[in-house]
C-alpha cells in the first residue's frame, strides 16, 4: 500500500498540497504496524486506508484551524446546527455515530473503519 494507491481508492485526497504524500505514508504506516494481517487478511488495504483517510480528514481540520489562527488539536464533536441570519439547518449526528465510537464518530472515514473493525474482531481466535 503507497500513496498512489490510496489516492486512487480515495480521489478526494488527490491534492498533494492538502495532503502530501509524507501524511498519507505516516497514517499508512501506523496503520500497517497497528492492523494485524493475519486478522484483517483480505481487508487489511481498506482497513489501512480507511484508517489513513479518517486521520487526514482530521489533520486537515487542524491546519484549517491553524491557518485562520485557531489552536488546533482541540476536540470538536460533529457540527449538528448552523444559523445564518433567519436560515438554520441541524443534522441528527447520532443517527450516523457509533455505539462507544468516540474518536472514529468524527469522521465518516472512521465510522466505516470502526465498523469493519468490529466485523473483523467478531470471530473467534485460537491461540
Amino acid at each position: 500500500m503507497d500513496a498512489a494507491k490510496f489516492r486512487q481508492d480515495f480521489p478526494e485526497f488527490a491534492d498533494v498540497t492538502k495532503y502530501p504524500d509524507y501524511a498519507v505514508n505516516l497514517w499508512l504506516g501506523l496503520a500497517s504496524t497497528t492492523l494485524p494481517a493475519d486478522r484483517w487478511c483480505d481487508y487489511l488495504d481498506i482497513g489501512m486506508e480507511l484508517f489513513t483517510a479518517h486521520n487526514l480528514a482530521l489533520a486537515a481540520g487542524n491546519q484549517a484551524t491553524a491557518a485562520v489562527g485557531g489552536a488546533p488539536g482541540q476536540v470538536k464533536g460533529p457540527l449538528t446546527s448552523k444559523a445564518v441570519d433567519k436560515v438554520s439547518v441541524g443534522y441528527d449526528s447520532g443517527a450516523a455515530a457509533l455505539e462507544d465510537g468516540g474518536f472514529f464518530n468524527l469522521t465518516t472515514y472512521g465510522i466505516q473503519f470502526l465498523q469493519l473493525s468490529r466485523m473483523i474482531g467478531s470471530g473467534g481466535i485460537q491461540l
